[in-house]
């Protein structure tokens, strides 16, 4: 099995690259930092009895994805899953960050996430199952005052893997949305996480666990995967609670974790 990662450079995209090298699965992994891609492939290589192949690119670029493909054509490259991580979210109010940091998270969470679906879903080997996996968020199934944009961008991929899933199903697409709470991905990652104190910590899952399950969600044609326990119950009051008293409730939360870990 050839699998596509974006954003591989990061702890989410490494957990997965790892998971997927365990199984045996041969790697293509991109990502905009060049010096940490090619780390990842040397242990990687050094571990698993498998192909790894790495290939920086600016995926928010139309030009730079369509490169990247025509080197995937060279290789005489067909895949068989893609799992679309690479995303961002810059921390504060919409009207406090510069609207240039807006514009991005919608570029890279959605735009450049659409374009790589669509381009690998042109190389996927034919007559042969295909999956996707999009990594949205727990805050796409809320109003998130101060991460607005970002739980917006995340409840656009929600809906559309659904809407996708289904549209595929009778090409033998099989789509999953990804819904974490806290990832100890980055430095400001686990910054957020401190900030929230317990809530922080019991929403917070280990990058191996939540990649491996996820990997074996999408392959039973799992839609939607929730991890964590305390967190598929958020995932339900989303549901059942009226958005106004959600955005409410978590305005509160968010405003004072924002105001521990932006001061710092």
């Amino acid at each position: 099995m050839n699998v596509f990662i974006t954003g591989a450079a990061g702890g989410l995209g490494r957990a997965f690259a790892v998971e997927c090298a365990k199984r045996g699965h041969d790697l293509f992994l991109t990502d905009i930092e060049n010096e940490r891609l090619d780390s990842i492939k040397n242990g990687l290589l050094r571990r698993y009895d498998i192909k790894a192949v790495v290939c920086p690119c600016d995926i928010t670029q139309d030009h730079a994805v369509k490169e990247m493909m025509a080197f995937t054509e060279k290789l005489d490259m067909r895949f068989d899953m893609l799992l679309n991580v690479a995303g961002v979210d810059f921390e504060g109010g919409f009207a406090a960050r510069e609207l240039k940091q807006i514009i991005d998270i919608v570029r890279l969470n959605v735009e450049a996430t659409l374009r790589m679906t669509h381009n690998v879903l042109a190389h996927r080997r034919r007559n042969l199952p295909f999956y996707i996996v999009f990594v949205s968020s727990l805050a796409s199934m809320y109003p998130v005052p101060l991460k607005a944009t970002y739980a917006a961008s995340k409840r656009f991929l929600l809906d559309f893997s659904i809407a996708l899933g289904q549209e595929m199903k009778a090409q033998n697409v099989s789509v999953l949305s990804l819904c974490p709470g806290g990832l100890a991905t980055t430095e400001q990652a686990l910054s957020g996480i401190a900030a929230q104190g317990f809530w922080g910590r019991a929403t917070t899952n280990r990058l191996e666990t939540v990649a491996r399950r996820t990997i074996a969600g999408v392959l039973k044609g799992k839609r939607i995967y929730v991890p964590g326990v305390l967190n598929r119950a958020f995932s339900i009051a989303g549901r059942l609670v009226p958005p106004c008293v959600l955005a409410r409730m978590l305005h509160g939360r968010w405003k004072k974790a924002q105001a521990k870990w932006l001061s710092v």
